[in-house]
């Protein structure tokens, strides 16, 4: 999935399995997000802009693992906890909220890396507020120690919570908590139907 070129989507499924890539202009429509059956548990995760570019971009800020190496840990993550995590990729605000609307239908949580998107886009706080889905939000780095502009978080108000400083790991915590906010909701709808 990682080494999406700009301009398109990529996904990927299954452990290694190389998923869908979209084209811009099937990205306009969404990617194959909208196509999957809702399993009990899945956990989408979003990566923003300039993420496809991970191990060359900065590694003294951004580490060296690649998106590749990080999708790839958190598919396994996911095999071993029973729960499909699908990863994404766009360098593309609109591509970005279209994922996080058909995630409404598709998933049972969202973990986001909004990339500089984070402090910008009201257009993605309103689409996540709006899925009504617990969503996390992963920073490789610790906002607080960088630049006065990334300070700010418009997606903090809406979403469970925030992780953020922990590197690669920072994932790995999110979607864990993902998966697990995703299982307490799966239990709490059981309970509510059994009880009608």
């Amino acid at each position: 999935m990682a080494g999406s070129k700009a301009g398109k989507t990529s996904a990927t499924g299954k452990a290694g399995k190389r998923g869908a890539s979209a084209s811009p202009e099937r990205s306009r429509q969404g990617p194959a997000l909208a196509s999957l059956d809702v399993p009990r548990h899945r956990v989408v995760v979003l990566h923003g802009p300039n993420l496809n570019l991970l191990g060359t971009r900065e590694p003294h800020i951004y580490g060296h693992a690649t998106l590749d190496d990080i999708n790839a840990e958190l598919v396994a993550l996911g095999e071993e906890a029973g729960v499909e995590v699908v990863p994404f990729q766009s360098n593309h605000e609109g591509v970005l909220i279209d994922l996080v609307q058909q995630a409404r239908q598709t998933a049972s949580a969202i973990v986001i890396n909004a990339g500089g998107y984070t402090h910008t886009s009201v257009a993605l706080r309103d689409a996540l507020a709006a899925s009504e889905l617990p969503v996390v939000e992963v920073h490789l780095s610790n906002l607080a120690k960088r630049e006065d502009f990334r300070h700010r978080s418009l997606l903090g108000a809406v979403v469970v919570g925030q992780i953020a400083g922990f590197g690669a790991l920072g994932y790995r915590l999110g979607v864990q908590a993902a998966i697990e906010l995703s299982k307490q909701l799966s239990m709490m709808s059981q309970k509510g139907s059994e009880s009608r």
